[in-house]
């Protein structure tokens, strides 16, 4: 673990990283983008439609914190999927994507000390970077806890020392995680809940991934905290029509927990937050009551995850996803992979090292590269031959 304490501490994001390593060299082949998760398929036809219908409401100012027609849609929506009832006028809200909501739920909750002292913040290495930009913003100490092939690619909160606990006030969690596609079972919700009634932690989790798995549906962190009785303070869990509906340009998508944390978080927002316009926000809830297209998006990532096991499946430590839409593959070097692959193939991925922290006990991510499964499949097969022919 490492503790960092400026802003300056962190390494510059990802993709202008991804940028200084390989634009300076050309191609070898015809440029191929698998670094980036951005949804490719198909969104709903409809969702042009309902723009259209409600263009009129471009003309006002949004509500805030979500119109009806929204809300019960998302309520409506955890019902369906979590069979948990959610007030939709206290318990949720809509966001300009869930990273608006990871960064400020941070700020709105994050107490300034904890047992007196500057408190944690727990998240998994590697990491989504807004959980530490946020954490820092915050006046908190990250702490970044490896999640490896060992511990089942979640990091385990759990063996971490009690006086770090004591003074922990937020944990991140994300499942299904990026960028292994674990998913954290109904008994690792329930260690980490416990855990956190325990030393009074609130728990985020960053549920962006939910929809896209293979069969079993993932329980979600607020499913099992209401079958525990929790505190209903306790956590609140993030989700998004990005990867869900592949709308990633909607940027739509919603908090759910506690009233006490979700009024804390509509108090920061009216002063510094950007609802989502209202054609907008009706779009979503359509897109939230629809699942047609959901069941149709899930069945195109198995069909990736197929080929991605036929063609990589006899490679040493391949892992193939339980969730998700990236690959986490094992290399020697994560840099070294990643400008080999591009000045050989001209495929793109990520070095594993740029969504993450070295600490004093180990380095997570080097030996990795992240590949997204999102391009069309045709390229993604194109892709992963090439990386195959390439790296192994």
């Amino acid at each position: 673990m490492q503790f960092p304490e400026r802003f300056s501490d962190l390494p510059e994001y990802a993709f202008p990283r991804l940028r200084a390593l390989l634009d300076p060299y050309p191609a070898g082949g015809d440029v191929l983008h698998m670094s980036l998760g951005e949804p490719k398929h198909a969104f709903p036809d409809f969702v042009t439609q309902v723009i259209a219908q409600h263009s009129a409401g471009f003309g006002s100012y949004p509500p805030n914190n979500g119109c009806p027609e929204l809300l019960n849609s998302i309520s409506n929506w955890f019902m369906r999927r979590y069979a948990v009832t959610l007030n939709p006028d206290t318990q949720i809200l809509p966001l300009n994507g869930t990273r608006e909501g990871l960064f400020n739920a941070c700020l709105a909750v994050c107490p300034e000390t904890k047992n007196g002292r500057k408190p944690n913040i727990l998240m998994p290495n590697p990491f989504y970077q807004v959980y530490a930009v946020a954490t820092l913003t915050a006046g908190a100490t990250p702490v970044f806890v490896s999640a490896t092939l060992e511990n089942g690619f979640l990091p385990d909160y759990t063996l971490l020392d009690e006086a770090i606990l004591q003074d922990t006030a937020i944990i991140y969690i994300c499942s299904p995680s990026n960028p292994q596609g674990a998913i954290a079972s109904k008994a690792y919700w329930t260690d980490l809940i416990n855990l956190a009634e325990k030393h009074d932690i609130r728990i985020f989790a960053d549920e962006c991934y939910s929809e896209i798995y293979r069969t079993t549906p993932p329980a979600g962190a607020l499913e099992i905290a209401t079958q525990l009785g929790a505190d209903p303070e306790r956590v609140v869990v993030f989700h998004s029509l990005s990867k869900r509906s592949n709308l990633p340009g909607l940027r739509s998508g919603f908090a759910a927990g506690g009233p006490k944390t979700i009024n804390e978080m509509k108090k920061l927002r009216a002063y510094s937050g950007a609802p989502l316009p209202l054609p907008l926000q009706m779009a979503a809830a359509r897109v939230w009551d629809d699942e047609e297209h959901v069941i149709a998006n899930r069945a195109a990532y198995a069909r990736k995850y197929k080929l991605a096991d036929d063609i990589l499946g006899s490679v040493p430590n391949y892992q193939s996803p339980e969730a998700g839409f990236f690959l986490w593959l094992r290399v020697e070097d994560g840099e070294a992979a990643t400008l080999k692959l591009w000045q050989t193939t001209g495929v793109r991925v990520l070095p594993g090292s740029y969504l993450a922290r070295p600490t004093k006990k180990d380095d997570p991510a080097k030996g990795y590269i992240r590949v997204a499964l999102v391009a069309p499949e045709q390229e993604i097969a194109r892709g992963l031959n090439d990386i195959r022919a390439t790296l192994y």
